[in-house]
């Protein structure tokens, strides 16, 4: 199970203020520009304006970082409760549902339903089922890159080495600490019965190379 660390008030208001900056400057660089085209030039900007305020958040929530720029700068990613990736529905769902959260004035819903929960959902997470967690900084995978395959010190049931191998190849995406608590479970299979810590973890992903035929 991926590990999510909701992210509070403090850096979500720090990636929003972020992100009205770009907006506002591409908003002030395109005025200028549609300052000389006219009827037509007013017209684009008045897109603009409709397309990053609604749009915005939704296009770079659905890329694979889940975050928009400002939130990248902070370190943070949108996802659903369950930590997979935000759905269309749901990031359109969360941002707009951003007018009941403006509510009474400057954000005031949102603030408060931040403050008083634990995952510090605003109103427009709890409609889309949706959190702003920190993203999780990966193991090294120069760590285990090269590892020389390992023989198993023990017979492994295929249901077990499938999940051998699915834990070496969700390693890049972990932890450290979680890396190094899920090889424990597995450290048997390497003859470190009862042991964990970074050895550990590396004779696991090892034996995994060696399930995997590099041998």
């Amino acid at each position: 199970m991926l590990e999510l660390r909701p992210a509070g008030l403090a850096p979500r208001f720090y990636a929003f203020t972020l992100d009205l900056l770009i907006r506002l400057s591409l908003l002030y660089a395109v005025a200028i520009a549609a300052a000389v085209m006219g009827g037509i030039g007013l017209a684009i900007w008045f897109i603009l304006i409709f397309a990053l305020e609604w749009l915005y958040p939704v296009v770079f929530e659905l890329t694979q970082s889940g975050a928009t720029p400002g939130k990248r700068l902070m370190g943070l990613k949108v996802v659903m409760d369950s930590g997979l990736p935000i759905t269309p529905a749901a990031s359109l769902t969360r941002n707009l549902l951003r007018a009941a959260d403006f509510l009474p004035l400057l954000y005031g819903f949102a603030v408060v339903s931040m403050l008083v929960r634990r995952d510090f959902k605003r109103l427009g997470d709890l409609a889309a089922a949706t959190l702003v967690v920190y993203r999780l900084k990966p193991a090294s995978s120069a760590t285990f890159g090269d590892l020389e395959p390992l023989a198993p010190a023990m017979w492994i049931a295929p249901h077990d080495q499938a999940a051998v191998i699915a834990l070496a190849a969700r390693a890049p995406r972990l932890t450290r600490d979680r890396l190094d608590e899920l090889a424990a479970l597995a450290a048997p299979i390497s003859g470190d019965t009862g042991k964990s810590g970074p050895e550990v973890t590396l004779r696991v992903l090892a034996v995994a190379q060696w399930l995997l035929g590099r041998r």
